[in-house]
């Protein structure tokens, strides 16, 4: 009997049809898919169009095995089958399809989170690989969610229990969260990156890594300084990197025995000086104050650069300059000054070179100078 069964015309016959059926619609599928991506490659090269690339490389991708339960599917509506069989067809359709849109949906966050990372447009990979990471995870959710609820599965009590167990976990691991959280908000916020120098309370040094947790900070002593990234960005920090000019601001003293005409001479002195140096824009050099051994001058002048060594090349040839123009203009650099006065008593005995000087009573002033 069982035979008989297998040997029956009409089954013989729906074999027959359902597996030429199939064939023929899975190399129409496949020939399709093929082309489509093809004609959207030349698309991409023809107008360097990210979003073309991405969809050709996701039809590209498209599973084989799903291609053929397509095609499986596809020739067994030609058959006539039973209301049984026709329900399980239905689930079976929802089933492939929503596997094939997640595994589209899967390849195209992958790609545009490794394009990203390759062109150097992200300045935080980390924050871009959480993104993929999350996307994907809601993509699989929400694909195993609909399959189940195709399947006549309630998933009301599924998804409570979920978040239940959700915040449960999240009260557990709030402060790694909040780290992580942190790094997400640097790297939308980008208030750093790495390879910046950033100051902050007793740190400064420059960004090596900016990981889900922790930023690593290489000092300029040499160690490397690991911060929370929550905390990080509770501080105050300057990211000097991102500095395109520097206001350099300062000062020096003469005797107060230069003439005011010199005085004079020495401020255009210093704006001849600055004005040679290349890379820095003279602002003012201007006579500031009688302070307490010197009359001190205040100079500011703008370094068009934020590297550190260049902007100390350049204040050293402005020293250097300021040094000989004073020389010629024989002008000299104040010291320090002090005077000493003794009412009274005994002056003590000052050896000079191994000589005694003189020593007496009463009311007796000196100046003293020193460096």
């Amino acid at each position: 009997m069982q035979w008989d069964a297998f040997l029956d015309q009409e089954l013989l016959t729906n074999l027959a049809i359902v597996t030429g059926v199939t064939l023929t619609i899975y190399l129409v599928l496949t020939s399709a898919l093929r082309i489509i991506s093809s004609r959207l490659y030349a698309k991409a090269s023809h107008s360097h169009s990210r979003f073309y690339r991405i969809a050709a490389k996701m039809l590209k991708h498209t599973s084989r095995l799903l291609v053929l339960a397509f095609a499986i599917l596809m020739s067994l509506k030609v058959v006539d089958l039973g209301p049984r069989w026709e329900a399980i067809m239905a689930h079976g359709w929802f089933i492939a399809l929503a596997f094939q849109i997640a595994l589209w949906l899967d390849m195209g966050v992958r790609m545009w989170t490794d394009s990203l990372t390759r062109d150097g447009k992200t300045r935080n990979p980390v924050t871009t690989t959480i993104f993929g990471i999350m996307i994907r995870m809601v993509v699989w959710t929400m694909m195993l969610l609909s399959i189940l609820a195709n399947l006549g599965v309630n998933i009301t009590a599924l998804v409570a229990s979920l978040g239940v167990g959700g915040i449960a976990i999240a009260l557990a691991v709030q402060t790694l969260l909040s780290d992580i959280f942190a790094s997400m908000s640097i790297g939308i916020d980008k208030p750093f990156e790495i390879g910046d120098f950033v100051v902050f309370d007793d740190v400064a040094g420059n960004i090596e890594h900016i990981g889900l947790k922790t930023t690593r900070i290489r000092s300029l002593s040499g160690e490397q300084i690991v911060c929370g990234n929550s905390q990080l960005l509770a501080r105050t920090l300057h990211n000097y990197k991102r500095m395109n000019t520097r206001r350099i601001v300062f000062t020096f003293g003469i005797s107060y025995d230069t003439p005011a005409a010199k005085i004079t001479e020495v401020s255009a002195l210093v704006r001849r000086v600055i004005e040679k140096v290349e890379k820095t824009h003279f602002d003012r050099a201007h006579f500031l104050s009688f302070s307490e051994s010197q009359l001190t001058f205040e100079v500011v002048h703008i370094v068009q650069t934020s590297d550190y060594n260049l902007y100390m090349d350049i204040q050293q040839e402005i020293n250097l300059g300021l040094l000989e123009g004073m020389r010629e203009l024989d002008v000299r650099f104040a010291f320090p000054r002090r005077s000493v006065e003794f009412n009274g008593g005994q002056i003590p005995e000052i050896k000079v070179a191994g000589v005694a000087g003189n020593s007496g009573g009463g009311a007796t002033r000196g100046d003293i100078s020193g460096n």
